[in-house]
């Protein structure tokens, strides 16, 4: 067998929860080797859209909240969800001005990546937004946010030093960190 086929065979799927975020499937399979297993998923509705914003002296800004899943504290990046029915760029244009009051004439989409892909189908798109206007934050209900401007090697160091555990933030970090030493952001 090519190594890059799909080992498993479904047997049967039953759809197990649905919101208007995510469906979870449980999936009846065999396995790699032939043998009966069960195999859960979940998929996600949205597009998951971070932003790095950038000014001109590499300062950032990032929001902390409480993340209700993990029952913790987290900074990252401006991040949310994007409808795949609208362009990502607008999404994150949306993103931007809700968390942070900032707006930005230059966005360029530096990478994308699937964030649990052992478990979930959840794709994460980033951009780095530069060119920046301010203007009032206005976070949705479920967002109670504190916004931070940090030069961007503070954020690189809080990153490195795993003082951020948001994947999608530190992934982008590190991409970021990548382009701007290669002089291309």
């Amino acid at each position: 067998m090519n190594t890059e086929e799909n080992p498993w065979t479904i047997i049967d799927s039953k759809e197990v929860y649905e919101s208007p975020w995510i469906l979870v499937k449980k999936f009846d399979v065999l396995n790699p080797v032939g043998k009966p297993a069960i195999y859960s998923t979940v998929s996600f509705k949205n597009k998951a859209i971070g932003v790095i914003p950038l000014d001109k002296h590499y300062n950032t800004w990032i929001v902390g909240q409480y993340r209700f899943p993990i029952q913790e504290y987290s900074w990252e990046i401006p991040e949310g969800g994007g409808d795949p029915k609208v362009s990502y760029r607008e999404s994150a244009e949306r993103e931007l001005l809700e968390e942070t009051g900032i707006t930005a004439k230059k966005y360029t989409e530096i990478m994308r990546m699937h964030t649990s892909n052992s478990a979930s189908d959840e794709e994460a798109i980033v951009f780095v937004a530069q060119e920046l206007s301010f203007e009032a934050a206005s976070p949705e209900e479920t967002e109670v946010l504190n916004i931070r401007k940090l030069p961007f090697e503070e954020l690189y160091k809080m990153v490195h030093q795993g003082k951020v555990s948001d994947a999608i933030t530190i992934a982008a970090v590190y991409k970021t960190k990548v382009l701007i030493e290669e002089g291309l952001i």
